[in-house]
């Protein structure tokens, strides 16, 4: 238990983020445009229904690598977490004053792929592209996954390779088009590279005081 509790307090710190998603289902609800950022490239790119398999391993992904960087090097996975935050802020007030949609393509056949984009295709309203969370989520995951302590070298290219195909996927299956995915990850390069830079000590022990409120049978703190 003693391993296992702080974990479980720090992943809590993951909260806010669930606040955030609710905003962008306000956000979602009203969208409605035709304004495309579709370009040459992505009219080259073609639809790949087996990608589908790629893109809903993201949400495992997400809880999955966060845990462990939380687990290996609990100050990585703060600056990735106020990295998330900030790049949820900007990608949702861009989608508020920037709303753009990306045309799908018609849906044929019955099989397990292609009923797995029609799910998502009807629970995901196809606006609110620009810029890709998913994509600004994995390099968000690869950036933290190599700067963490104690990594398991072996492990962070597996994540590596497993969010670059997350990241394709988002392409071959016409949920975003290459713009979104290029801001996504400037974005979560910035938002990451510019966290490392300001959250240092005085931040740090900030963080550090918040944490140890959460802790009530003093086992310990972040480190």
């Amino acid at each position: 238990m003693k391993k296992i509790l702080p974990n479980i307090r720090a992943m809590a710190f993951m909260l806010p983020i669930l606040v955030l998603n609710l905003t962008y289902s306000l956000i979602d609800k009203y969208a409605n445009t035709d304004k495309t950022l579709i370009t040459s490239l992505d009219n080259s790119i073609p639809f790949v229904k087996q990608f589908v398999m790629a893109y809903v391993m993201w949400f495992a992904l997400v809880p999955l690598v966060f845990l462990y960087v939380c687990i290996k090097d609990k100050e990585t996975f703060v600056r990735m977490l106020v990295s998330m935050v900030c790049g949820l802020l900007i990608s949702y007030i861009t989608f508020f004053f920037f709303q753009t949609t990306v045309p799908r393509p018609n849906l044929v056949g019955n099989d397990i792929f292609t009923d797995i984009i029609r799910i998502i295709y009807n629970t995901d309203r196809p606006y609110n592209c620009f810029p890709s969370i998913h994509v600004m989520n994995c390099l968000l995951m690869i950036q933290g996954m190599w700067v963490a302590k104690n990594k398991n070298t072996p492990l962070a290219i597996v994540i590596t390779i497993l969010n670059v195909l997350v990241i394709l996927s988002t392409l071959f299956i016409k949920q975003h088009v290459v713009l979104d995915a290029v801001f996504g990850a400037a974005i979560a390069i910035i938002a990451f590279t510019l966290t490392n830079i300001f959250m240092r000590e005085k931040a740090m022990n900030f963080c550090r005081k918040i944490y140890r409120l959460t802790d009530f049978n003093n086992i310990s703190e972040v480190k």
